[in-house]
Formats: structure tokens, sequence, C-alpha cells
């Protein structure tokens, strides 16, 4: 763990600009996939109905902006495999939903069953294979398919002349080959500052002139990507992105507009010198967002923006290392508003500010649909940290900051620093705020800390020499990853809830419930407010002190590998950690080749119980009771809803350095395209971080029609999280915490089956009690849904 320290040296060079090389998407030879592009392309209807298709592997899903007029935004090209040769399709628009559910996903297998032959009328390009029906076949052993060496040329999208690829699962990260990556900052630049003007004298002098002396600026501030893409419109590269920038005379907006995203976003950072020559400069665009400075000595230019836009004249943008940069050039540096955990406390809601800490949890990626889209989404994760100030916890919501690979590696026993955050309170008389990124936040982990501007600041020095003095192994039994998490805290009455409930109607009938349940999309998660009464509930037990996230056949691999104990005793926790992440790999490598003889498993998955996919050794109910109403009417409800299974997805795990890459692949989302690891993730056993019991909830319709089976995740005591402080199962809330008959309940924290007659007399007294319940609705991979209750109120409160 020390040796992760040593990339907040000063002294450090910053991260490497070295990128993996993409993996070829082309490959030569005859096949079944290019028999059938023939055989389609030959029928008179273009048109071809398949008999006795054989199972193809779903290689990768790409999205991209559909045309002008059509019913669904985005459109998708997907790459088969069936064993010998590759070929990219077109997916039939009305096809779409299996993407959005992710069925249809890299790594699956599936046949096609009727295609057709496609021309685009207004383009002399050859046709493409459309897939206009196709069945999922059951997942079987999966392995990497080779598709030979890599391609000259880069794939872009089949249809409508589109130039580019999107991310799958939002449009704020940069995403293909067509981005460059980070760049180097140049040896040799000549700066004459006699030829140099100023920020302030620009902001006179842009009215009167249509060229402009060169500027020497520093980066102060980098937003995230902004897609602007839209049917109707014919823009190539519809990107844009904000930056702030300062020099000794004031600080200016700089935008990026289209094909200079591709080839700047990456390289320019907070903190970079660049010497910028032709641009233009416009009336700065005042509705969006800013960053709030953390040197309030540079003043702000807010009348004019620069712009670089490769549709106005080309531009010269230089970026000059840090060594070569002059005082004499008086450049302001980078300031922050670091806060440790305990000054949180006395911040006000909406305040900005900048943090450090240890990552102590990673909830899984989760997307929240944005305000008035059907298809567009926000991406984003909740995370705690711990710094040297206090027992509680941060408690981060971190939105994707257009930093792909970053976001997707944070993970526990990480150091995370997080910029530009926003305080968040939902009641004045809030105990406990939480972090929420703004449009200029930053976030940087372990692995990309080397030459950020921040190692000098006094706070993150003051973070990393406690570190050092930490235990890595007694911090290592605290890491929990991924599972369900109840954030953002509901409040304490519901008349607070409907007044923090912007998303629309604050209650929604049990009709209005099937259809949102029907309407999420993967990972989109919606929080709902239901009348209902407490009809049932059944606690399920599960012991899973035996479980680990190795399959026999990988732990007999393992153990032939493994050298003595002693000898992995005498490595330093660097080497230590490197043998066992490359012990890891090569037991993937061997499963690879063996899963192609490995008969396929088909779990039986219960109900009423915890999936057996990843939660093993499920007893049965422990406790159960259902009140004498729902003895009545269950027989003749209208429509039961049944979401009581606690999936792999919905628990959170124990961390463990071995298992850190499929437990990052398992709470990630699911990604575009497949790599070696993808056949093996779903074949993984997970180890919960918490062996206690877990309720199954039946919530019935005050109009006594419909119900729904939930779940809920009791208390735990902060001892079981190992005295983290904030424990995120505590507010799940009590079940029946609004009926005021618990309170010695609320006091212990013993199993639920040592006080059965008690909690009898509580669930009979609340028998055929209105209640308003909020429940947590989420889609997970393979099309399920979750659904957690998150609290119960009194109507009256």
């Amino acid at each position: 763990m020390l040796e992760l320290l040593s990339e907040f040296d000063e002294g450090s060079p910053g991260p490497s600009s070295d990128r993996p090389r993409p993996r070829s998407d082309s490959s030569d030879g005859q096949s079944w996939i290019q028999h059938i592009r023939q055989q389609v392309q030959g029928c008179s209807s273009l048109t071809l109905v398949l008999q006795g298709p054989v199972p193809l592997v779903v290689v990768d899903v790409q999205r991209y902006l559909g045309p002008s007029g059509a019913r669904h935004m985005y459109c998708y090209d997907v790459r088969l495999w069936d064993g010998a040769e590759g070929d990219v399709w077109h997916l039939q628009p009305d096809l779409n939903y299996l993407v959005h559910r992710n069925v249809l996903r890299c790594g699956s297998r599936v046949r096609v069953t009727r295609c057709s032959y496609v021309y685009q009328e207004k383009s002399l390009a050859p046709g493409v294979v459309c897939i206009d029906e196709l069945e999922p076949v059951e997942d079987g052993a999966v392995t990497m398919p080779d598709l030979g060496p890599p391609s000259a040329t880069r794939q872009d999208p089949l249809l409508w002349g589109r130039k580019h690829y999107i991310p799958l699962w939002n449009n704020q990260d940069p995403y293909g080959e067509i981005w460059k990556g980070p760049g180097l900052a140049e040896e040799r630049v000549s700066v004459d500052v006699t030829k140099l003007t100023s920020l302030q004298r620009l902001e006179v002098i842009w009215k009167s002139r249509k060229t402009f002396p060169p500027l020497l600026v520093r980066i102060m501030y980098k937003s995230r990507l902004r897609y602007f893409g839209k049917k109707e419109k014919n823009i190539d590269i519809p990107y844009q992105a904000y930056f702030e920038v300062a020099d000794y005379s004031g600080m200016m907006s700089l935008v990026l507009w289209n094909e200079l995203c591709l080839e700047w976003f990456n390289s320019l950072q907070v903190g970079n010198v660049i010497l910028l020559q032709q641009y233009c400069v416009k009336p700065s665009y005042r509705s969006r967002t800013f960053p709030s400075p953390g040197d309030s000595q540079v003043k702000r230019l807010p009348s004019v923006e620069i712009s670089l836009n490769p549709r106005d004249l080309p531009s010269c943008i230089n970026v000059i290392k840090e060594k070569l940069v002059k005082s004499e050039w008086k450049l302001p540096d980078v300031k922050y508003q670091f806060v440790t955990r305990l000054e949180l406390n006395d911040l006000p809601h909406k305040r900005v500010c900048d943090v450090i800490g240890l990552v102590s949890y990673v909830g899984r990626c989760e997307r929240k649909r944005q305000k008035d889209s059907k298809e567009d989404f926000w991406v984003y994760r909740w995370v705690q940290m711990i710094d040297e100030s206090s027992e509680q916890p941060f408690l981060l919501e971190i939105f994707a900051t257009s930093q792909p690979v970053i976001f997707e590696n944070i993970h526990p026993m990480s150091y995370l620093v997080c910029t530009q955050m926003r305080v968040v309170r939902e009641s004045p008389v809030s105990l406990i705020p939480y972090l929420t990124t703004s449009n200029e936040s930053q976030v940087f982990v372990t692995g990309h800390h080397k030459g950020q501007p921040y190692i000098r600041d006094n706070k993150v020095k003051q973070f990393i020499e406690w570190m050092k003095t930490q235990s890595e192994a007694d911090l290592l039994k605290k890491m929990v990853i991924g599972g369900y998490q109840p954030f953002p805290l509901t409040p304490e009455t519901f008349s607070q809830y409907c007044k923090n409930n912007t998303d629309g109607e604050t209650l929604i009938s049990f009709r209005e419930l099937k259809e949102t349940v029907e309407n999420l999309h993967y990972r989109e998660r919606k929080r709902v407010a239901v009348q209902g009464i407490i009809a049932a509930l059944k606690s399920v037990d599960y012991s899973c002190s035996e479980v680990s996230l190795e399959s026999k056949k990988q732990q007999q691999i393992r153990a032939e590998k493994q050298p003595p104990h002693e000898e992995m005793n005498h490595l330093n926790p660097m080497k230590r950690l490197k043998h066992q992440l490359e012990l890891d790999q090569s037991c993937m490598q061997e499963m690879v080749q063996e899963q192609e003889t490995m008969p396929l498993k088909s779990p039986a998955v219960r109900e009423d119980a915890v999936s057996n996919e990843g939660i093993q050794d499920v007893k049965e109910y422990e406790f159960a009771w259902e009140s004498n109403l729902w003895l009545e009417v269950k027989n003749s409800l209208e429509d039961h809803h049944h979401f009581s299974t606690a999936h792999t997805e919905s628990i959170p795990c124990k961390f463990g350095y071995v298992q850190k890459e499929l437990l990052k692949k398992q709470y990630n989302l699911y990604p575009a395209k497949m790599s070696n690891l993808d056949g093996l993730q779903q074949q993984r056993e997970f180890k919960p971080a918490r062996n206690q019991c877990h309720y199954k909830l039946t919530i019935l319709g005050i109009n006594r029609k419909a119900a729904i089976d939930a779940i809920c995740l009791p208390a735990l005591s902060s001892n079981d999280l190992n005295g983290l402080g904030v424990d995120f199962f505590t507010y799940s809330h009590h079940l029946f915490e609004e009926s005021n008959l618990c309170d010695n309940l609320k006091e212990s924290k013993q199993h639920i089956a040592s006080y059965q007659g008690e909690f009898l007399k509580l669930v009979n007294s609340i028998d055929k009690i209105h209640v308003i319940c909020i429940l947590d609705i989420c889609r997970l991979a393979d099309d399920k849904v979750e659904v957690f209750l998150n609290r119960v109120y009194n109507p009256s409160d």
C-alpha cells in the first residue's frame, strides 16, 4: 500500500500516455455467416427466413445516432461470430429493446431466425445485413473469438452516414478509436512574450479585430463532454467541452467544438500551460454552469469566451511542459478547496469543495434517465471514503465525468480525489450531507495522481502521512463493493419526501408501477411511492461462510501454482499483489480453455429465496407471517408482481485484491465489447459482505386488486462493518419505523428469529393499516428486476 503513495511525490512524472492497442474487428475465411450474407443478398425479396440457424456469439454491440424522422433515437450494429468468422450486422430498430434490457449483449449467444439485405437509397455504398428476428440462447461457456490481426481501417456505423459510434450506456464519455489518447507536452515551444496579449486586453479589443494575438494561459478547470447530437441535425461530431483558462490578468472560458474535441479533449488537462494561436472570440453563453474558483484573487472575465471551432479557422494549440514554464509569465497556480470529513459537517447546502480519501465502499454503476428523454441517461455510482478526521465516511454521488477509465476503476483500497464537488443536504436539519459531482468535477484514483496539481496541497499531504500509519490488513477487512444502496437517504417524514421530489408524481398507482417496471432500461434506477398494506413478511437467511469468488476448479489450479506460504509472506505488499493478479489471470486463461469441454449448467433460481447465481446455501424461511386479510384475498388478485429475489448484483460483497478485476466487472456496466474475462464472469460465486437474513415483503394495494413482493434489508450493527461509521444498510430503515411500535427492536441487533413473538405482535398490530412504501426499482443484467423497500411512511406525517 505504501508503494502506491509514491505517485503523490511532486517529482513524479505524469500518467503514461501509452494506451493498449485495440483488438481487431476483422477476419478472413468462409463461414456460416458469410454463407448467409451471400444467400440473403441473392433472394428476390432480399429477406431470408433461416431454417436451423446456428448459435452465434455476440462480440460487440455498438450504438450511434439514428436517422431523421425515425421512431427510435439510436441505432445498433452487432458484431457476430460463428466460430470461424465475424461480421457486423445491423439490428432492426424494433429489437432495440433487447439491448435496452441487456438481453442482447457482448458475450451472449443468439440464433438469427430472420434477416434481410438493405441498401441505402441515397448512398452508393454496398448494402448491409439487417437482423429482423433473433432468439437468445441460454448462456454457456463462451471463449473470446480470435478475430485476427488488427484492422487497418476503422469500423464506421453501417447506416445513415454517421461518422462514429457513441458509448453504449451514456453520451458523456469519449469512446472509440477516433478519440486520440493523452498527448505528450512539447519539448520545445517558442514563446515570444512581446507578441502575446492578455485575457483582460482581449475582452476589450475583440469586437474591433478579426484576428487576435497569441495567448499564453493555464487551464484551471475542465468540464465533462457535452454531446448535442440530434437526428434532425447533420453534424458529424456533435461534441463540446468547456475549459476555464487564466493568465495574470484574469480567467476566461474556452470552448472546444466538434472534431477538435476528438483531438484535444484527452490531452488538455487541468494545470497544463498552453499557447493558443488562431482562435475566435465570441460573446459568452451564460446559461451554463461555472466552477467555483479556489483562488479568489483570479478575476473572472465573463463577457466573452475563446472559441476553438474547426469550422471557423484551423486553431493552433501547443502544450508546454511544466519544467519549461517561466515564473516571469506570471501564470496563476491551480488552487483547491480541500475539506476533511469533519469540516464537511459545517458546510452549507450547495457549497463547492474538493475531497481526498481512501475508498471503503463502491456501489454498482447505475443509470438515471435524463429529463424529457426516452433514451438518454446519466451514469453514476455511490462511493464512500474515509480520512483521518472522522469515523464518519464521505458519501459521494459520482456521475461520469468523461473519464471512463478512471470511473470504471474506482475500487475499495484506492486513493480517490474528487474536485468541484457540491454539498447536498436533503433538508436544513439533515445530519448526513453527501457530495455530488458538478459539471466541472474531475475524479482521480490510484494510478492517475502523478503530476496532478493537487499533490502540493497541504491537506493532501496530511492525508498521505496519515495513510502511512494505517494497517493495510485491518483496512482491507472493512472494504465492501457493489450491491443495492439506499441512497440518497429518504427524509424523516413523507411531507418532506414530497417537497424533495422533483421527478414527477409523488404517488403512483399499482398499474403505473407495473408500467414503470416494464419501461426500465438496464441498470436504470427509479424511486417510487405507493400506498399499500403490509400483507405478508418472510425472513430468508443464508450462510455464505464457505462461498468464495472462485469455482472449485479454479481453486485447484491456484493451489498448483501457489508458492509456499512462507515465500508469500516475505514478499512486500506490491510484489504480493502483483503475484496474486498474475496468478488470477493465469487461472482465468486455463479456465477459458477448459470451459469448451464443460457441460452447461442451468442453476435453478427460487423466486422466494436468494438467486443461487451468486449466493449459495440458502436456508428455508426462519420466520414467516401472513395477515388475515392476505389469506382472504391472495388467491383473487388481478396482479401479483414477484420481485423478491436477491440477485448477485443486489448483494454487497467483500472486497479482495485477488478478485478485484472480476468484482469490478460485476458492478460496472456491461461492456460494449467482449473481453477474455466476460465468458467467466457469469460463472463466479460471490462472498457477501453480510451473513444476516433479508426479508421478503408483500405489499397489497389499497384497493386489494394487486400486490408486489419486494426485498427489505435489515440494518446491521456498526460492528458488522468494522466501525466504518455510516452504515449504509442502516438507512434502509426498519420496516415499521414510522409506526413507533418497535423502539425495542431498533435497539436490538440480534437475529429476528430470537424475538419472533414480539415481532408477531408488531406486524399484527398494523394489519389492514394503510402505509406509504418507498420502493427503489432497478433493472439488472439479463433483464432481471430488483425491488427494494427503502422506507415506510405513515400517511398522516
